[in-house]
């Protein structure tokens, strides 16, 4: 697994501005030891036959995976995992190993020592991950 951010952090977030993206690209393993890891081994995850046989382009990341790649962008643009105390997210598209995805997101709100943030995951311009929303503490 490849991946890269994208912007300058200084560890402060202001409204309107973005968080510093996160570009990921899923080997063509990670299904498979991330199945080992999650106990999920649904074959749409790790059978290539069987995702086509249901009408899936091939095998398909977890959605869980997805959304840790969401929580590790906002983590990391929190200054840590003790950051994130809130995460909703809407699996919206299948991503798919060796394309690139990325994390985007941007500071909507802060107040009392929290921020707010919209956040999206997309892989070759379709959004996997639509509609998230997290709390970080500031």
């Amino acid at each position: 697994m490849s991946e890269q951010r994208v912007g300058d952090h200084t560890g402060e977030l202001r409204v309107g501005e973005p968080i510093p993206e996160l570009k990921v690209t899923p080997d063509r393993y990670l299904t498979y030891r991330y199945a080992g890891a999650s106990g999920d081994f649904n074959p749409i995850h790790i059978d290539e036959e069987f995702a086509r046989s249901v009408g899936l382009p091939g095998k398909i990341l977890h959605g869980l995976w997805s959304m840790a790649q969401v929580a590790r962008a906002l983590t990391d643009a929190a200054g840590g995992p003790t950051h994130l105390k809130r995460l909703s997210v809407q699996f919206r598209g299948m991503g798919v190993p060796e394309q690139e995805v990325t994390v985007r997101g941007i500071v909507r709100e802060i107040a009392d020592g929290r921020a707010i943030v919209d956040v999206e995951a997309e892989q070759s311009g379709s959004k996997i991950i639509r509609n998230a929303e997290a709390t970080l503490a500031l």
